[in-house]
């Protein structure tokens, strides 16, 4: 399944570097740790504001389709603009971009201009309302926890008390455009400079492996527990693992035509 191309999504420079697949397009969102949600806040000064926030693509109950959930506080601009949209504004919601990088490797080449990234990015558009619905509430807390940590969310003090479920918020994007564009592979230089001895004989080119990388979990200055959660250590060890592979193995491969 793929969304459709339209002139807000569609990818025109290095287009074979696209990818509108539902399904990478949600899991580049699901794996980068922040989300940037860009927003207008008045509509009579229209200065654009971006966000650094948590969120993933999940589906709840009947719905057919993923939306984008992101967590967040009930005093932040965001959500108040949110939530003044859906009492006077447009009901729909408030429109919003989000973005999602992850950067997988330095691809050096012969020539600066030919220096780029290895990196894998989506980009939505969509309207945002705040979920009303405790239970849908809950539901998306928990699986925004879980989304940092895996089984995070059964092993700490929950369910949330009426203070926190107070402050925080939840908001629900539903997508109407999106796209993915992804660079896997080793530098692509000019023919003329591959060619040149002066130049490949003298300039270092290929690709550095970047991943992002777990260290040791490190106990609070009031942590009881002794042993650090099972789960969390497996985690920690295929996550860092996981990326490495991914970004190592990409930096060989031959860049599309």
């Amino acid at each position: 399944m793929e969304y459709e191309k339209t002139p807000a999504n569609t990818i025109n420079r290095k287009a074979n570097k696209a990818n509108y697949e539902v399904a990478t397009v949600h899991s580049i969102v699901n794996e980068a740790p922040i989300l940037h949600v860009s927003f207008v806040p008045d509509p009579y000064e229209p200065v654009p504001v971006i966000l650094p926030m948590i969120g993933l693509m999940a589906k709840y109950g009947s719905d057919e389709d993923e939306h984008c959930y992101l967590h967040g506080y009930t005093a932040s601009r965001f959500f108040k603009q949110t939530t003044k949209e859906g009492e006077s504004g447009d009901p729909e919601g408030l429109q919003v971009c989000i973005a999602a990088t992850i950067v997988d490797g330095l691809v050096l080449s012969l020539t600066p201009n030919s220096h780029s990234m290895n990196f894998r990015s989506s980009v939505l558009h969509g309207r945002a309302t705040v979920v009303t619905d405790t239970a849908e509430r809950l539901w998306a807390m928990e699986e925004i926890t879980n989304s940092v940590v895996p089984g995070r969310w059964g092993q700490t003090r929950v369910p949330p008390n009426s203070t926190e479920m107070t402050s925080t918020k939840i908001l629900k994007v539903k997508i109407s455009s999106a796209s993915s564009k992804i660079r896997a592979a080793e530098p692509s230089d000019e023919k003329y400079d591959v060619e040149r001895s002066d130049v490949i004989d003298h300039v270092w080119t290929g690709v550095v492996p970047i991943h992002q990388s777990f260290g040791e979990p490190i106990p609070s200055s009031y942590n009881k527990v002794k042993d650090v959660p099972p789960n969390l250590t497996e985690y920690i060890a295929k996550a860092n693992e996981d990326g490495s592979k991914y970004a190592q193995e990409v930096a060989t491969k031959s860049p599309p035509k």
